[in-house]
């Protein structure tokens, strides 16, 4: 590669993570992200696997415990707020639903942002307008900044990724909707949660949680509902709180009104829809993508932060090694597919499974957890769980730990 001046189009998870590993194999590297300064808060991501893995090859696995959130488990309540069924988080030996290492997407993404300082240049409050490629690199133009040049660029920027409509196809052509939204927000009105994330069922499609978050009082919680698919305002954070108002309005049972009442003054408020991406083939040209962007598998799975991780290394790895684009993009792809194949495979029950219809489904919901921890639910678990560490990473020796 004549030019080895890189683009990475989004600062979070898998922005940062490749931007410490292009880094260390000796690339120039330049972010850019929408925010104006690296996203805060979020909810937990899990930290499992292979994905746990890469942070301990970068050396900051005691900066990631430092900022774990400390939970028992998960446990499914009723409208009383009686507990129906739990998941310890010793279960599946960490791995389980609620895994042992579980970190605010906000507090891993800063510690792999500050990891990756001070080489790395950040573009904030800014975002890719166009792609031109040619033989020799990429014409990069900005919503603010002036056209520049670089070698590649690779899409870090989520399951809306501006990179992938311009360098891949529109985004319906991507994204597989699973027909279900999710409110995140955090509030800081006290519950009693003892340590546990909680989550309630209504019939409908209606899901209401609250877990504990790194800092004392701080609840993290999210309303969620099933819906063919809506069409909404994405800048439009009024219109998205009214809409999941409307969808549980007369919905009493458990902290469903004091989490609504949350919502409302919000300053996190993010709404989203899950869906899963799914491409033939995660680079064109001289662009490639990694994270959501290429495979987003929905949090349903638990496994998006250890495929962006993993895909981050990968990437990185190959570039590293290969000396040429087009050879390092067709391994990364060839490495990463069976891997992230079986984690887009969705646990048993799916999207209804996590948010059941009817009131019997959300008893046969329970009664299921319940017996995940026994024979023959628990080895089909286990099999589900044991998808993060599916793949042996490539040993890259380029990449040492700076």
């Amino acid at each position: 590669m004549r030019n080895t001046e890189i683009l990475v189009s989004g600062g979070g998870i898998a922005g940062a993570a490749l931007a410490y590993w292009l880094r260390a194999a000796g690339f120039t590297v330049t972010v850019v992200e929408r925010a104006p300064g690296p996203r805060p808060g979020g909810q937990t991501v899990d930290l499992r696997g292979a994905g746990r893995e890469v942070i301990a090859r970068m050396g900051l696995m005691d900066q990631a415990r430092a900022v774990a959130v400390d939970q028992e488990g998960m446990a499914l309540v009723d409208a009383k707020g009686r507990v129906k069924a739990t998941m310890p988080v010793d279960a599946f030996g960490g791995e389980g639903i609620i895994s042992e290492i579980e970190i605010l997407r906000g507090d891993l993404a800063r510690v792999l942002y500050e990891a990756t300082l001070p080489d790395t240049e950040y573009v904030f409050d800014d975002t890719i307008t166009g792609l031109d490629q040619d033989d020799d690199g990429v014409t990069v133009t900005f919503e603010k900044a002036q056209p520049r040049r670089f070698g590649l660029v690779v899409g870090a920027d989520g399951t809306h990724s501006v990179v992938r409509a311009l360098a891949f196809a529109p985004e319906s052509d991507c994204v597989r909707p699973l027909n279900v939204y999710n409110a995140w927000f955090t509030t800081a009105d006290a519950m009693d949660l003892g340590g546990w994330y909680k989550m309630f069922n209504a019939p409908g499609g209606l899901v209401a949680s609250a877990r504990p978050g790194r800092l004392p009082g701080e609840v993290k919680a999210a309303l969620a509902f099933r819906s063919p698919p809506l069409v909404y305002d994405r800048s439009d954070l009024g219109a998205q709180r009214a809409l999941v108002a409307s969808r549980f309005a007369g919905v009493t049972g458990w902290e469903v009104p004091r989490l609504l009442r949350g919502m409302e003054t919000a300053s996190d408020f993010f709404f989203e829809s899950m869906g899963q991406v799914h491409l033939d083939g995660w680079s064109r040209g001289r662009v490639a993508l990694i994270g959501d962007a290429g495979h987003c598998p929905t949090p349903l799975t638990g496994l998006g932060t250890s495929l962006a991780l993993v895909g981050a290394y990968v990437l990185a790895g190959e570039l590293a090694t290969t000396g040429d684009h087009r050879a390092a993009f067709a391994r990364y792809d060839e490495i990463m597919r069976p891997y992230v194949t079986e984690a887009q495979k969705l646990p048993p029950g799916g999207a209804s499974g996590f948010a059941p219809s009817s009131a019997l489904a959300i008893r046969m919901r329970a009664a299921s957890m319940r017996s995940m921890t026994r024979w023959p639910m628990r080895s089909l678990l286990a099999a589900q769980f044991a998808k993060a560490g599916n793949i042996t990473l490539p040993d890259y020796r380029p990449l040492a730990v700076r």
